[in-house]
């Protein structure tokens, strides 16, 4: 056998591999990939199609057990219509349906049925496949069954603003909020599936984004844990509704991966029902900004320590106030407290105490530090849509009263997401990271997208930095939150209360309405878990320790016992 005859039969053997190969991966596209696509292409033969046909992937809350729990799904309904034409007696014919559709009115059937001159009406929506089934077996002439799916909430209002609402966009039924319009490329399934499509996706790994080089459609899958969110929800309710505040919101996040466990906000809405407000779909934890107030400090005493200008012990005294640029500076009590240390900044909250910290520091420095080191300069970068920037052009100022204000949390408005996440530095051993909702994506061709953590800036605070800081907070949460009365016997809390006017957007504050916060992570010195949470305008009190302390020490005591942390202490601490 010569050389040009080898060459041509394995040139034969390859064309025979590449068929092979071509038609198995057809046959995989066509039985597999394809499935659901024919599925309803034989439902519309059987059926009359509706005008809401319709498919749509669906989005997964992930359980401690690391199960999938559907939290937006198809659900099969039907419609039930008729061509008004072809009812010979619409009494006759109205007596044999009401028998499985008790709510039909009479009155409008018969108008409907009445109305010679058009050939459809629906007669209603939502029907059960009980009832469609029974309807289906009378064989009425011109009236029709038809199979439609709908998008369905199981959870109902659970976890809503995350998972967003859909709406006619135009023609388009079309996520419009949330995770449903951010990943809406993924979970607007088309009617029918491209063969070349399949193959660019798996064998060229076309595409970009968070799925990290494939495109196509699948289901999303959540790190959000069901009963984690359905627990912290009913604590924030219970606040919420206690102090009668306007609002209010819950984060949850692991501090090393930026993984979020619950995000929740109330007044909060059922994603499968029409709205009359749509000024509660917007997600406040990520497209609102607040002024913060005093849980800001443990960021401006870590930046301080980290710089190597304060400890602990180290003292300064305080008169009360300090006036900057015209501009009188008081502590929330009005009191001056002498000689302090740096604890007892943090455990009665002195506002002229993290002035004197940010002055150490200098403006470049203490600009650094808060825009740089703890991300607050930028978004993010969440897998939500419309998260917006933070407002902090003061520190683009000159004026030192801006960074005055701006240590104590007043002057500069953060994002719930973006002051979580710079908690998350103090919790994360110094990590700058990106959070995320999305664990991964299923893809219909049978490939799974896992989303990687991802670290940003490495070492932005030193270790004795972190450990002194989580110290200090330590102690002020044992010995001086409400006397010391709700701190845990077996694990040990570093956290921060706030308490912030609410600006009037007129460079102005209204003295009767405030902002409660409470941020802080758990265990302290090997953090499992980051919190934060906040009230607006709570009733009746004026302090967020009143407001919050108890609620955020039940959150943190019930994800500690149920996730099965060990206890890092003994009750006589």
């Amino acid at each position: 056998m010569n050389h040009s005859q080898v060459v041509r039969i394995r040139l034969i053997g390859i064309v025979v591999i590449l068929v092979t190969l071509i038609l198995g991966a057809k046959l995989f596209f066509l039985q597999i990939w394809s499935n659901e696509f024919y599925a309803a292409q034989a439902d519309r033969q059987y059926l009359k199609s509706a005008h809401t046909f319709f498919d749509r992937g669906s989005i997964y809350f992930t359980n401690k057990a690391g199960n999938k729990v559907p939290a937006a799904t198809l659900k099969q309904e039907f419609l039930i219509t008729m061509n008004p034409q072809l009812i010979k007696n619409p009494s006759d014919t109205f007596n044999l349906i009401t028998k499985y559709l008790p709510e039909l009115s009479e009155p409008k059937f018969l108008d409907l049925a009445d109305d010679k001159e058009r050939a459809y009406a629906e007669i209603a929506t939502e029907v059960g496949k009980t009832a469609a089934d029974a309807i289906k077996a009378l064989d009425l002439k011109g009236v029709y069954i038809v199979k439609e799916k709908k998008r369905f909430y199981p959870a109902e209002h659970l976890a809503s603003h995350v998972l967003g609402f859909m709406a006619f966009r135009g023609d388009d039924y079309t996520g419009i909020y949330g995770l449903e319009r951010e990943f809406n490329k993924v979970l607007a399934h088309k009617e029918q599936g491209s063969f070349a499509s399949f193959f660019a996706e798996v064998f060229l790994g076309l595409g970009s984004g968070i799925t990290g080089g494939i495109v196509g459609e699948g289901d999303v899958i959540l790190s959000l844990e069901p009963v984690v969110q359905h627990t912290v929800e009913t604590i924030l309710k219970e606040a919420v509704d206690k102090w009668g505040a306007d609002a209010g919101g819950v984060i949850v996040m692991d501090p090393h991966t930026g993984q979020i466990i619950s995000m929740a906000a109330l007044p909060n809405f059922h994603p499968g029902e029409r709205q009359s407000d749509i000024t509660a779909l917007p997600n406040p934890l990520v497209e609102n900004v607040f002024e913060m107030g005093s849980i800001v400090k443990p960021l401006t005493l870590a930046a301080a320590i980290d710089a190597g200008l304060v400890n602990s012990n180290t003292t300064f005294f305080d008169p009360g106030f300090i006036e900057l640029n015209g501009r009188k500076i008081m502590n929330h009590d009005k009191k001056s407290h002498g000689l302090v240390t740096m604890q007892e900044v943090i455990n009665q909250s002195l506002n002229t105490g993290a002035v004197f910290m940010m002055q150490k520091l200098g403006q470049a420095r203490f600009r650094d530090y808060f825009l740089n080191r703890y991300g607050l300069g930028e978004k993010t970068n969440i897998d939500l849509p419309s998260e917006v920037p933070n407002l902090v052009k003061n520190l683009s100022s000159n004026r030192e009263v801006e960074f005055a204000t701006a240590s104590f949390g007043q002057g500069i408005a953060l994002s719930p997401i973006s002051i979580t996440r710079a908690f998350a530095v103090l919790a994360s051993g110094g990590n700058l990271i990106e959070p995320h909702i999305v664990s991964s994506i299923d893809y219909n061709i049978g490939v799974e997208k896992k989303v990687e953590p991802k670290i940003i800036k490495q070492g932005v605070l030193s270790k004795k930095a972190i450990e002194e800081t989580t110290a200090v907070m330590v102690k002020a949460v044992d010995e001086s939150l409400l006397g010391g009365t709700v701190s845990l016997p077996y694990y040990s809390v570093a956290a921060k209360t706030g308490t912030a006017q609410i600006s009037t957007g007129r460079s102005g504050y209204d003295e009767n309405k405030y902002l409660h916060s409470f941020a802080g992570y758990y265990p302290a010195y090997n953090p499992r878990f980051v919190t934060f949470m906040y009230l607006i305008n709570p009733k009746g009190v004026q302090y967020s320790s009143d407001t919050l302390s108890k609620s955020f020490m039940e959150t943190a005591e019930f994800l500690l016992n149920y996730y099965e942390v060990s206890p890092d202490r003994t009750p006589d601490k």
